[in-house]
């Protein structure tokens, strides 16, 4: 029988905690949870980090030391080792977006296969991550999609990418490290599935390296799961999929109406968290073939989940499923889960100060429009506060 009180464990949530980080925690949740001052302090940081004020050691010293790892994979060392003592794995995720040009992409190539060397030599480190516009141009992608043909020279830019790709996935099949692959928007996704979907054929012949990302606020990707699957069957590969709720919800929705057509995205919350078990229960009916990672903040999506591996005989350690939530949020579910027994990881941004604050702006962003989130943190943070007696 599930505990269903589970997460509300703040002693083993902010366990790894001093006062102080608890103190900073419960301040930055504050502040996220005013809208109008995440617009204004949006606007200054980036009005100061333009003007090349001193104010990365300002920045350095609360936000992104709660959301993020360090500024290098060597400074999130201490992070990832403090992490492992209580059991949670690390995914460090270079989070340096909005690069467009072939040895941009190329030092994002050199970073991952960097990446893989540390997690071969490190327990707590079991699987990378990249987005596939890390590893070339998004237009590319949305050409492709579209049905487009490449010129010469994009035929060519587009074999780059390919090249990229399998470099990673064939390093991480010979050092057995997963790899996490993103989505993105809709009108690119087709390009990265099939390319995805193709290192899967080469590299998940005997067991899931490779894993393509659904995200469940699009009302087809349960399909589209469904369909990879008989081909995984037919052509004897292995699927592995990473599910989450999404993150471009506003955009896609605007693009759909622009152009007149029907918005990807599932009509309402309850749709979304519906198709989200739905195809969680479909990946864990076929476990054999599939291997998933739990993306998710979703208190209720987790007990789910529980309830059903519980139900279906799965053991709690069973290496084809994974929990993951975002480093600096919802660690009432992180460590009350690995305390239990679970796979789980911390998705950790990290790269230099001033190329994540976009990252981190977002982040900030989507957790004002996030209804429940931000007032969920605070209420564990102030119950730990109380039984701290701080």
């Amino acid at each position: 029988m599930i505990n269903r009180s589970l997460f509300e464990n703040t002693a083993t949530a902010f366990t790894l905690k001093s006062d102080s980080e608890l103190e900073r925690a419960y301040f930055l949740f504050k502040m996220i949870s005013s809208q109008p001052l995440v617009k204004i302090g949006t606007v200054a940081t980036k009005l100061a980090l333009n003007a090349n004020l001193p104010v990365e050691g300002l920045i350095r010293s609360t936000v992104f030391d709660h959301f993020c790892g360090g500024v290098s994979e060597e400074d999130c060392l201490p992070v990832i080792d403090n992490l492992y003592t209580e059991g949670v794995s690390s995914v460090l995720d270079y989070s340096v977006e909005g690069k467009e040009i072939d040895n941009q992409f190329d030092g994002a190539l050199e970073k991952i296969l960097k990446i893989i060397d540390f997690c071969d030599e490190r327990e707590a480190m079991p699987i990378v991550v990249f987005k596939p516009s890390g590893f070339g141009r998004f237009y590319l992608y949305q050409k492709k999609t579209e049905g487009l043909e490449f010129t010469k020279v994009e035929e060519e830019e587009w074999g780059r990418i390919v090249k990229r790709f399998d470099t990673v996935c064939k390093l991480a099949k010979e050092r057995d490290v997963e790899v996490l692959i993103d989505s993105e928007e809709s009108w690119m996704q087709d390009a990265a599935d099939d390319l995805v979907e193709e290192m899967m054929r080469r590299y998940n012949s005997e067991k899931p390296i490779v894993y393509n990302t659904l995200q469940c606020y699009r009302w087809d990707r349960l399909d589209y799961l469904k369909s990879l699957h008989k081909r995984a069957k037919d052509q004897g590969f292995k699927i592995g999929v990473k599910i989450v709720r999404g993150a471009y919800m506003e955009k896609e929705r605007q693009r759909a109406e622009e152009k007149g057509y029907k918005s990807p995205i599932c009509e309402n919350k309850k749709a979304t968290d519906d198709h989200f078990n739905n195809t969680l229960k479909y990946i864990l009916d076929n476990l054999n073939d599939i291997a998933v990672f739990i993306g998710t903040h979703n208190e209720n999506s987790c007990y789910y989940a529980m309830e059903l591996m519980e139900a279906y005989g799965i053991s709690k350690s069973n290496n084809n499923v994974w929990f993951g939530q975002l480093y600096g949020m919802s660690d009432h579910i992180s460590f009350n889960l690995a305390a239990e027994g679970y796979n789980v990881s911390k998705y950790i941004p990290f790269g230099p100060v001033k190329d994540v604050m976009p990252y981190l702006i977002r982040r900030a962003e989507e957790n004002t429009s996030v209804a429940g989130q931000t007032s969920r943190e605070l209420s564990l943070l102030k119950k730990e506060r109380l039984r701290r007696k701080i």
